[in-house]
């Protein structure tokens, strides 16, 4: 007689950690080998990464010099995206103002991440009254354009770019909380939670070790389409002068201040424009690869 309970038995046939953590790396590398679009999404990502992080060093000029003979030339090779109103380098400033679009993204993707997964899955797990209140404060919040309640909130809480970021977090994780909320109800079903049950796992258990892990591809997924959203709201809030404050090099705030030169020198509020552009459509790209990569339901035919 086997005296080798089921649970003992995976733990044997089951490969080590971190022998399977380089497996699912190494097929998640060859899928994206086969997304050219994607690669290229993730290398713009990337590089943005880079520039953040050695702003100071890869900046040709101080941001915030301000060198009125120079004020308003056109790019050049010496400044390659020209000038603005105080005779700053727009390229230096838009290298700075990169770690401040970095830094909205994530501060706000760690915020929406745990709060619309926790709510989405305790409300898809426990359902009845629990999912009710949950799903209905949800949809109060999904009620109001985001652009608007963020525009509320910072308002309320005053012009700064930790107030931004509060806003925009306060306006974004309903979506989350709804898809975690569909995955769920679906995961909640499956053969592993009836087993995990009847082996008399706590509910607690089951939804943070079986229901949680699985909501989480697709979490990851959805945040990612999300953070083109996060940097054009950030990028609203500092234009109407409610993110980051001058002279900080933010992308919003700079078209703003270059709109009244827009007609005569074009590139004070075009440069920042086709950053905010780019960032935003390698998030979007690099958001609908992992879709195809992590959820084979999406993949393309």
């Amino acid at each position: 007689m086997n005296n080798v309970l089921p649970s003992d038995a995976a733990t044997l046939v089951a490969p080590p950690l971190a022998t399977r953590f380089w497996l699912s790396l190494r097929r998640t590398l060859a899928k994206l080998a086969e997304e050219p679009l994607g690669l290229v999404g993730f290398i713009i990502i990337g590089i943005l990464l880079v520039v953040a992080l050695f702003a100071p060093l890869i900046a040709p000029f101080d941001p915030a010099a301000q060198t009125l003979s120079n004020a308003l030339q056109p790019p050049s090779w010496t400044h390659l995206a020209g000038t603005d109103e105080f005779g700053r380098d727009i390229f230096s400033r838009l290298i700075h103002g990169s770690r401040i679009t970095i830094q909205t993204i994530f501060s706000v993707s760690i915020i929406v991440g745990p709060i619309g997964l926790a709510i989405g899955v305790v409300a898809g797990f426990f359902g009845g009254r629990i999912d009710a209140i949950l799903m209905r404060a949800t949809d109060i919040v999904l009620s109001f354009p985001s652009l608007i309640l963020a525009l509320a909130f910072a308002a309320a809480l005053g012009a700064s770019l930790s107030t931004a970021i509060i806003a925009i977090s306060l306006t974004a994780w309903p979506p989350i909380a709804r898809l975690a909320r569909a995955e769920a109800l679906v995961v909640r079903n499956a053969d592993y939670v009836a087993a995990a049950q009847l082996y008399g796992a706590s509910p607690m258990r089951i939804l943070f070790f079986y229901i949680a892990p699985m909501c989480i591809p697709s979490v990851i997924v959805r945040l990612t389409l999300n953070m083109a959203g996060i940097i054009l709201t950030a990028a609203s809030l500092g234009f109407l002068g409610l993110g980051a404050q001058p002279p900080a090099p933010e992308w919003g705030a700079m078209i703003s201040s270059g709109r009244k030169f827009m007609l005569d020198y074009w590139w004070v509020a075009v440069m920042p424009g086709i950053a905010i552009l780019l960032t935003s459509l390698a998030f979007n790209i690099v958001g609908d690869t992992l879709r195809d990569i992590l959820d084979p339901r999406h993949a393309r035919s």
